[in-house]
């Protein structure tokens, strides 16, 4: 791609339309001043060569005429004045010069009489004798001149010329009115050319500021209402502009039913789910009662049963968490608001911590947290869940002997928690899913104990219902997870 279409690529549609049109006005006002060169100066030199043959006419019937001209002389006869040629009527500025025996004998007609001047015998030996009108330079002095020759009644050659300095002038004058009168009116074309296109674009500016506020828009989640429309006055399919309104207003229609179809199909699956998880905690909690009631039973039981009752009250313990994630999650997609009460995050972090180091005898727990109370505002207990499942993530990915640290610090108007680790780390390609809801490390992060793929989902869905934001970074060595609040106004 050339250097050329690079810049025309950046530059906006109002700037390349106005351009062009300076440019074709600028290539239009230049082939006008050529040709009008062009046909004034054949106009002013077919005048001149009238003029021309009429001097070269009074000068022709003055020197043939017998006071003109004397019958042959002898060789060292004087030869005829050149003045003969410039007689009464020729224009200043004539030139007249008779080429005698091969000498050139040359006035010129001036405001005072007239000059003789030097004119190189090799300038005008050359100049058919047919009174064919020829521009030829007589020098710096005289510069260029119009000029015809004949030969006289006696065989001598004459030559008349008239001067093409006014044919010049004028054609340059004209040349400088042209280019002066050019460039004003390319001013005045660009001037009024910006404002033309401007109100022509006006349309198409509507158009792409509808657009802009649709690509504003968050469509990838919750419930959206689609209600931008590019105006109907910019929607007539007989104009360019009025096909493009009509075209995005009918996308906007496609994907405004789309998003409604797949709200509804999320409603129904959060419904779903919800009712489902509402509905399994009482056959979960039966099955492990019973379990556990089975394993205190005094009773003799075989070793075989033993062991199936105590794998059954773990996975009906297991499944139960589950439940109760799936049904924590179903209530904040349905959006309702978080308790919002002060909340001590010091306290909250200690006792997670505290729990993680019961949990996690074989990792290095570490603690660092200012010794007054940082307060937030929110649930307590949906906070103590995203602190303990950072932890547990943690301690799940990581082999024994890593240390973990939780980090309590403020920052201006923020709180900050950071729960660094020193394993493995996360894969980058697996970086930007790690808070989809059942995602998976790889094995190269350990997982020593079962994973439902929704601890870090909970954390990201709680911590955004509380206004707050979570953000990961990860490298072999290296993986610390930061969560950034927003402190009440009055501890500010």
């Amino acid at each position: 791609m050339s250097s050329n279409q690079r810049v025309d690529r950046r530059w906006t549609l109002q700037a390349r339309l106005l351009a062009q049109l300076i440019g074709l006005l600028a290539v239009m006002s230049a082939m006008i001043g050529v040709i009008t060169e062009f046909a004034l100066s054949e106009f002013l030199v077919a005048r001149l060569d009238q003029q021309l043959r009429e001097a070269h006419d009074r000068a022709a019937y003055e020197l043939d005429s017998p006071k003109g001209h004397d019958e042959p002389q002898a060789t060292d006869s004087k030869p005829p004045s050149p003045e003969t040629l410039l007689v009464e009527g020729q224009n200043g500025g004539t030139f007249g010069a008779l080429i005698y025996r091969g000498e050139v004998l040359a006035r010129v007609v001036t405001t005072d009489g007239t000059h003789a001047v030097n004119v190189p015998a090799e300038t005008i030996n050359d100049m058919p004798l047919d009174r064919t009108p020829e521009t030829c330079s007589l020098g710096p002095e005289l510069g260029q001149y119009r000029m015809t020759a004949s030969r006289t009644r006696l065989g001598d050659v004459m030559v008349i010329g008239l001067p093409m300095a006014g044919v010049n002038s004028t054609l340059m004058r004209l040349g400088w009115i042209m280019g002066g009168v050019t460039l004003a009116g390319l001013v005045a074309a660009g001037t009024v050319g910006a404002f033309v296109v401007r109100r022509t674009l006006r349309p198409l500016n509507r158009v792409a500021a509808t657009a802009g506020r649709v690509a504003e828009m968050k469509l990838d989640q919750g419930e959206v209402a689609l209600s931008e429309r590019v105006p109907a006055d910019d929607t007539d399919p007989r104009t360019e502009v009025g096909k493009v309104g009509h075209a995005l207003n009918q996308m906007l229609e496609h994907i405004s039913a789309a998003l409604a179809a797949r709200q509804a199909s999320e409603t129904r699956v959060r419904k779903f789910v919800a009712d489902a998880s509402h509905e399994l905690r009482t056959p979960l909690a039966a099955i492990r009662g019973y379990a556990e009631l089975a394993r205190r039973s005094g009773d003799e039981v075989p070793p075989a049963i033993a062991h199936a009752m105590s794998r059954v009250e773990s996975e009906s313990a297991r499944m139960t968490t589950l439940v109760e994630d799936l049904l924590l999650l179903a209530r904040l997609d349905s959006g309702r608001p978080a308790v919002s009460e002060p909340v001590d995050l010091s306290r909250v972090v200690t006792d997670a911590v505290a729990d993680a180091h019961v949990a996690g005898r074989d990792h290095h727990w570490v603690l660092d947290a200012p010794g007054v109370p940082v307060m937030v505002v929110g649930d307590s207990g949906q906070l103590h869940q995203v602190i303990a499942n950072l932890l547990s993530n943690a301690r799940t990915h990581t082999p024994p002997g890593t240390t973990v640290t939780t980090k309590l610090s403020t920052e201006d108007n923020d709180v900050l928690v950071t729960v660094a680790d020193n394993g493995p780390g996360i894969p980058a390609e697996l970086q930007p899913e790690v808070f989809e809801r059942f995602a998976r490390g790889d094995s190269s992060r350990s997982r020593a104990a079962g994973s439902t793929g929704l601890g870090l989902a909970i954390v990201a869905a709680v911590v955004g219902a509380h206004g707050g934001t979570i953000a990961l970074s990860s490298q072999p060595g290296q993986t610390v997870f930061t969560i950034r609040m927003t402190k009440p106004l009055q501890d500010r």
